[in-house]
């Protein structure tokens, strides 16, 4: 069966794969880097579901799903960079002026990993920006040189994820995770217009 990668409008399905267990729970939700600090840090718990539930309902939607069938499987974060907490953050450069968008989070549930999601997933939210008229993508994962990378800090993908769809490295940035640097790498969607 093929992976599809389609916008994520459905709420049920974003908090199949992002959201959490338990309700009351107070995890990401991936909110944390499309909202500003003060809102992020204040919600909780169903709150932040409610949150997302109206993002699904925005045009652009927070992001792309990967269904297996009719079961989503993975998730992608997706919005125009000035949307985002990027737009202002002083550790990931703004190289230009370019309205472009951002690629942050990815998540593929258990039990389909290693499965080549991730690459649906990335290929699937640049064919959406693109449709969107996005002049750009970019994403910051971490450069981790083939070493391994935690599992819960793989929601940034690794350099060499990006660079097979296409990415370039267009800077290095002042931020870390897992102990490895994050890099700036970009997809120029002109040149494929």
């Amino acid at each position: 069966m093929s992976i599809q990668v389609r916008p994520a409008t459905e709420f049920d399905d974003v908090a199949a794969i992002v959201g959490p267990t338990k309700p009351t729970s107070n995890v990401c939700f991936c909110l944390s880097y499309r909202l500003g600090s003060k809102e992020n840090n204040a919600l909780r718990g169903p709150e932040r579901a409610e949150r997302v539930r109206e993002l699904c309902r925005l045009d652009p939607p927070p992001g792309v799903v990967a269904y297996l069938g009719e079961e989503p499987v993975g998730w992608a974060a997706l919005q125009p960079r000035r949307s985002t907490s990027f737009a202002t953050s002083r550790r990931i450069p703004h190289i230009d002026d370019l309205d472009v968008w951002s690629l942050w989070c990815l998540r593929v549930r258990p039990g389909h990993r290693k499965q080549g999601i991730m690459h649906e997933l990335v290929r699937g939210a640049v064919a959406y920006a693109t449709k969107r008229g996005a002049p750009a993508v970019e994403a910051y994962p971490v450069d981790n040189r083939g070493e391994k990378v935690d599992m819960t800090m793989m929601y940034v993908g690794t350099k060499s994820l990006f660079e097979k769809a296409g990415f370039t490295q267009a800077s290095e940035t002042q931020s870390t995770l897992d102990g490895f640097p994050r890099v700036l790498m970009r997809l120029d969607l002109r040149k494929n217009s």
